[in-house]
């Protein structure tokens, strides 16, 4: 069977599973599974397979149609400018997570030598990302999840900015080490109650410790902005990812805790992802 036939066939698979860009995931698919990128792909459409690997592809194409993310099939995942690591123990960086790089690097163009530090980690897209841009400014990551921390740590080396980063294990509220010029968090925002109405992509394939935001949504980000306050430099800067419901109750709890709004920021889809801070 030929390149073409094949990715025909998984994306009609795809398909008939509601798995939304079916045929782009079936291209994806098949440039992971003979090891070419896409382009590759496309232009060569006739190339026959070997039996492995229609094996290897058809595989993969039944764990996409349960749902299994792409990202999670390939481990990895492009954010930013750079392409990250990614396995089932993080959340799968988002394009609308975009929005705290950008606001960072808007905000910092002037700066030089500064401190930042990323509450809830992950696979260490935001971080990185900003380091990766600014080669004077040094980061701290901080998570609950040893798996995250690790698979922060390889991003960190395939991108050259280990040397400026420390990883920590800890909770956030036990977490006391040193004062910040800035701070970022992507921290879980889902109400408990709603996790099970997610995507399927989503609900049962992403890690539930970086959706589950407590009964309200709000749990974790309350220890967030609370531990931020004493972390933070008088007049840093916070800025932090929010669900599109919640705009409100954070600037509250924000204000509560001694921080300025600078602006709030909407996503690509127009509802309120992400809040500036200063601190006060």
């Amino acid at each position: 069977m030929d390149i073409n036939l094949a990715i025909s066939q998984g994306s009609k698979i795809l398909r008939n599973k509601y798995i939304p860009n079916s045929q782009l995931d079936a291209e994806i698919l098949m440039a992971q599974t003979i090891n070419k990128d896409r382009n590759y792909i496309l232009l060569n459409f006739n190339t026959f397979l070997n039996k492995k690997d229609l094996d290897n592809f058809n595989k993969l194409i039944e764990e996409r149609s349960l749902g299994k993310p792409v990202a999670h099939l390939i481990n990895r995942k492009f954010f930013w400018s750079s392409e990250f690591f990614v396995t089932n123990n993080t959340l799968i960086p988002r394009p609308d997570t975009e929005l705290i790089v950008e606001n960072v690097l808007r905000l910092t163009k002037q700066k030089n030598k500064i401190n930042i530090l990323d509450i809830g980690v992950g696979s260490g897209c935001i971080l990185l990302s900003i380091l990766k841009e600014r080669h004077n400014f040094y980061g701290t990551g901080i998570d609950i999840s040893k798996k995250c921390l690790n698979i922060s740590k390889i991003n960190a080396i395939n991108l050259k900015v280990n040397t400026r980063l420390k990883l920590y294990k800890s909770d956030v509220d036990k977490f006391n080490l040193g004062k910040y010029d800035l701070i970022v968090s992507n921290p879980p925002y889902i109400k408990s109650n709603k996790i099970k109405y997610l995507e399927r992509d989503v609900a049962n394939f992403e890690p539930k410790l970086a959706l589950d935001g407590g009964l309200d949504g709000l749990s974790e980000i309350r220890k967030v902005i609370k531990k931020s306050s004493e972390l933070i430099k008088k007049n840093g800067m916070f800025i932090l990812e929010i669900g599109f419901d919640q705009k409100n109750k954070v600037i509250n709890l924000l204000n509560k805790e001694g921080f300025y709004i600078n602006s709030t920021q909407k996503d690509l889809a127009k509802n309120d992802r992400c809040i500036v801070s200063t601190k006060i």
